[in-house]
Order: structure tokens, then C-alpha cells, then sequence
């Protein structure tokens, strides 16, 4: 995921926890609020409940290729917390609960061409 495309002031998760709008799922919370930039910025939240260092990271990096792999809308801070059984789901199944919380907040960008803007 690129840099500025990614999340990582805590003023503005803090701002996106307080104000966002929330969506949830077995494996997932998904916290969004459109921002006034002209791309999507993406962060990630995996606490110690989740597992050690190790289960951490692994789940930090099938997120961001999951995210990195959704057609997302422009304009939206997105903030995805990884829930207890994140630690044990396989790539897969995060990435099915990611597109799954994406449409339910429509933030999947229309397909081109389409009117719906």
C-alpha cells in the first residue's frame, strides 16, 4: 500500500473513531467518513488480543493486500480493527469479510463506465 494512501497520525484515527461510521462483521470492523482528499487512505488497527508479534503482522499483511486488492471510492478515510478470530482466518476469509464491509458501506468504486458516480 503506498504511503499516502495509508493512515497514520493518531489525530486522525482518533478524528475517524469519534466521527466515522461503523460497519461489522465476524472477523472485522470497518470505520469510514469521507475526507476532502482526492484518494482513499487506508488503517489498519490489530491489538494484542489478536495474538503475538508474529499473528499480528501476518494479519496486517493479508489485510493490506486484501485492501490493496478492492476497487475502493475516492475520498474516504477507512479504518479496519481486526477482531478476535482475524488471528485464525486465512487470507481468504479476510479478504471475503473486507469486500463483504466495503459493499455494505458502498465503498466499492461503480465499474467504469456505469452512471452511478
Amino acid at each position: 500500500m503506498l504511503r499516502e494512501r495509508r493512515l497514520t497520525r493518531p489525530r486522525d484515527f482518533a478524528a475517524l473513531r469519534s466521527n466515522g461510521r461503523a460497519w461489522s462483521g465476524r472477523l472485522l470492523v470497518l470505520v469510514a467518513r469521507p475526507n476532502s482528499l482526492e484518494t482513499s487512505r487506508i488503517g489498519l488497527s490489530v491489538s494484542k488480543r489478536i495474538g503475538n508479534a508474529v499473528v499480528r503482522n501476518l494479519v496486517k499483511r493479508r489485510l493490506r493486500e486484501a485492501v490493496r486488492r478492492v476497487d475502493l471510492r475516492e475520498g474516504w478515510d477507512i479504518l479496519l480493527i481486526a477482531r478476535k478470530g482475524a488471528g485464525e482466518a486465512d487470507y481468504h476469509t479476510l479478504r471475503r469479510s473486507i469486500r463483504s464491509l466495503c459493499r455494505r458501506a458502498r465503498l466499492v468504486a461503480p465499474p467504469p463506465g456505469s452512471e452511478d458516480a
